[in-house]
Order: structure tokens, then sequence, then C-alpha cells
């Protein structure tokens, strides 16, 4: 920019998203504040694989004359920029935006061609066809394939910014300019061209219908599969519903990731199982199919906390909130999944003099000699397992070991399971199973044959429970 030219001022901004199955999608970004986050009243909705991390309303950006800021509105994994988590910071065009310290990414770009409204068709602007391929195929033959793949490549970009339904439009626009750059003689094949596109289009609407009436087959047999499971005792009609529940499984998520599946438009399931399998993802421990009395108890613990055990739940997630931070703090520098954070909510309700019948101690519950055995004071005179600080390291320390233990497979969900019950009672549980090292470090395929204590059984639904809440206090009411 020369010296004394004013700065070119900033028209229209978008977020552009840089990784993820969703690389390449602009988000236009509103005039005043744009909101960001899972819900779908957010202004741009993070969905899908990339979701993970994301909180129901994570973070907005505001616009001014100065610029725009990113500011973090209580996301459970965080707002990153350049690599630093952030309350409130300017936002600049070189900066990457990330919503989680692992999840998506963004970048601002400034002076974007003018959002279109939403609430009405929108026209797509002129085809770009280089003006020396024209010169250069007479025939018109060469100028069409350029034209096809203009359309193509518009249309990809259409559904890349969340606005479907346009193909017919594109394709209105590609036969009007065949019309304008082809002689009489040769319209015939702008006609063509239509119906190649309307054939493309018919074919792609077809098969991600077909798709659509497989998976919910898929879905009903599974239904059937998981209440049949719940009924058998013998292992060996057990083993075999598990290799048939595998099998669809596995039919299902090759649909669910197909790109062609992903383009089109699918009803979400309910709410607590979406954010159950968002937070799976992030424990590694996904399932295309969550055992339906998982499912159910976690319910039944949301409705326990939003009910009966609402003060206390409420007294943790406000009166305590700095503290939740602190451990979360903790977790995060050790590179342990934050929401682990919600354990002492269950165990405790974050209260430092909690002492159980068994004589755990201190917001983690911690007994003596497995906190001895981490490296804090527990004797006559001091009980460190009192010290939320020193009680979070040692815990982090112990979980983090739980997980190594157990190797492969959903180790955080194992984890989980040992630090209620103890490392020998899930290892025992594993070697019950059959002799599959694969099989025997699923925490589902231990859930599935009961192999693990009824009291974990329970535990671990309730500590979800906890999690979701803590990830969605709004949405619950706290």
């Amino acid at each position: 920019m020369s010296e004394g030219t004013a700065a070119e001022p900033i028209r229209n901004a978008a977020l552009l998203c840089r990784a993820g199955v969703r690389a390449g999608a602009r988000f236009p970004l509103c005039p005043e504040r744009t909101r960001i986050g899972r819900a779908p009243d957010n202004d741009a909705v993070i969905d899908g694989p990339d979701a993970g991390t994301v909180s129901l309303y994570h973070c907005e950006i505001l616009r001014s004359a100065e610029g725009f800021r990113v500011r973090d509105c209580n996301s459970t994994n965080g707002t990153w920029l350049d690599g630093e988590r952030i309350t409130d910071a300017p936002l600049g065009p070189d900066a990457v935006l990330r919503l989680g310290q692992q999840g998506p990414e963004f970048a601002l770009v400034l002076n974007e061609a003018a959002p279109e409204p939403l609430d009405r068709t929108i026209e797509i602007g002129t085809l770009e066809v280089p003006a020396a391929a024209v010169a250069a195929a007479p025939s018109g033959s060469d100028t069409h394939e350029e034209m096809l793949s203009a359309a193509v490549d518009q249309a990809r970009r259409m559904r890349a910014r969340g606005l479907a339904g346009q193909t017919m439009t594109i394709m209105r626009d590609v036969l009007e300019q065949a019309l304008r750059q082809t002689r009489r003689r040769h319209r015939i094949v702008a006609w063509a061209l239509l119906g190649a596109l309307v054939s493309v289009s018919g074919a792609g609407a077809w098969r991600i219908l077909a798709m659509d009436r497989d998976k919910r087959a898929i879905d009903a047999h599974l239904r059937e599969l998981e209440a049949e499971l719940q009924k058998v005792h013998q292992a060996s009609e057990r083993e075999q519903l598990l290799s048939r529940l595998n099998g669809y499984q596995e039919q299902a998520e090759m649909i669910q990731h197909s790109l062609l599946y992903r383009i089109g438009p699918h009803p979400e399931g309910d709410f607590v199982t979406s954010e159950l399998r968002a937070v799976m993802q992030e424990f590694g421990a996904e399932t295309y199919s969550l055992p339906p009395d998982f499912v159910e108890r976690v319910h039944y613990y949301i409705d326990q906390d939003c009910g009966p055990e609402r003060p206390k739940v409420a007294r943790a997630l406000a009166d305590e909130a700095s503290r939740l931070k602190t451990i979360r703090r903790i977790l995060e520098q050790a590179r342990m999944p934050a929401d682990l954070a919600y354990i002492p909510i269950v165990e405790s309700a974050l209260a430092e003099d909690a002492e159980s019948g068994a004589g755990a101690v201190g917001p983690w519950q911690m007994t003596a000699p497995t906190a001895r055995a981490y490296g804090l004071r527990v004797d006559g005179e001091t009980d460190e397992r009192k010290d939320l600080v020193k009680s979070t390291g040692a815990s982090c320390r112990y979980l983090k070991d739980l997980i190594l233990d157990f190797g492969a497979g959903s180790s955080v969900m194992l984890a989980l399971a040992a630090y209620n019950s103890g490392a020998a009672k899930v290892k025992q549980a594993v070697s019950r199973t059959v002799l599959d090292p694969i099989q025997q470090r699923n925490f589902w395929y231990l859930y599935r044959t009961r192999a693990l204590p009824a009291e974990t059984r329970e535990y671990v639904p309730k500590v979800f429970a906890a999690i979701l809440i803590g990830r969605n206090p709004r949405h619950f009411g706290f």
C-alpha cells in the first residue's frame, strides 16, 4: 500500500476451514457478532466428525471499526489462537483459530464476495471459462468440458459453504452459457450437457436415498441384536451375536464414511446420544452402536443430577467452578482428557473432607495405599489427599498409568472402570473373556458381555452423565 493511501475497508469476511472433512468450507461472518458452535442456532454450525471438541456455544467473533476479536464462550475444550488458549483476543487474517486443542482449524479471510441471503434461491454468478479454451476449441467440445468441470466445482463449493439444493440453478447457468457460446448446430451439445448434469444429479440423489435406506435397515438389525444380547447367557450364543453385530457395524460405518453419504442431509440422533458420541470420539472409544442399556443408564443419572442431586451438581459447577478449572488445567498440562475433571463431582462433589466407608478420602476419593504410591503424604499429621492440586496431580498420574496399562482399544474407558473397582478386578474381567487380545481390551465388548462388576457398570454411565452436564450446563438448566 502506498504512503498516504487509506486502508481498504473490510466489506465482507469469512472463516475458512483449513482442515478436516469440511476443508475449504467458508462461514460468512455477520456484521456485528458471529456465534460458532454445535447448536443449530449458531451463525456458524460445526457438525459431523469435526465437532468432537466443539461445544454447543463455543466462541464468538466480534466485528468493529478496529477489526475483529474472538471471545471464548466458556467452552469445554477452549478456544486456541496460534497455539495459545485465549478468552478474548484480536483476530487477524494471519492467525490460526482452533476450536479445542486438537479441534477444527480456521483462518480469517477478508473482503470475500458478499454472502447470499439464505431465505431465497441463490443466483449463481457466471461460470468462468478461459477464453483460450473457447478460441482453441471451435467445435465446442473442449469448452463444454471446461464448463462441466466448472459447474461441478461450483456445486461442490456451494455444498462446502452449507448451501445445498442449488444444482438446478447451476445447471441453468451452464446451459445459458452453452447456448450463448455455441452456434445453432452445436446447441444439441448444450442440451446433452444439461442431460448429463441432470443424469449425474439424479443418480447421486438416488444413491443417497439408497444408502439412507440401507443404513436404516442395518440400524434396525443392530437394535434387534442389542436386545437379544441382553437376554442370552450362554457364551457361545453371545459370541455369535457379537460377531453379527460387529459385521453390521462395519457395514454401517462404510456407508457413513462414504463421501456421497456425507454430502446428503441426514437426521441427527437425540441430544444425549450425539453428545456421548462426541465424548467417545475424544476418548478414542468410538463405536457405531452404543449399547442401549448404557445410554439408558446415562439418561437415568442425568435425571438424577437434574433432580434429587441437583443442589450438589449446581454447587460443583457454580460455587466450585474455579476448582474445576484448576483440575482441568492440570489434566490438560498432563495431556489427559480434560473431561476427566468431572470424576471428582461423582466421587465427592469436590468436597475436600469427603471420606468413604472404605477409607477413601478427598475430592478424588483415593485410598491411602494408592495415594502413597503416587507420592502423596498420608500419615497422622498430614493427609495430602485433601489438597486439591496435589491429589489431582496424583490421580492424573494414576489414571495415565491405568490407560497405559490397558494399552489398546478403549483404554480411557477401561481406566475409568478401573478407577472405580481397581485395576485387578478389571483385569480379572479381561481374563475371563475369550482369548482374543483385541476383544479383551475393548470396553464395549466387556460391557456387553457383563464381564465388568455391576458397580462399575453403573459408575461409568454416572461419570458420563456428569461429563455431559458439565459440557452443556445451559442445555440441562444449570
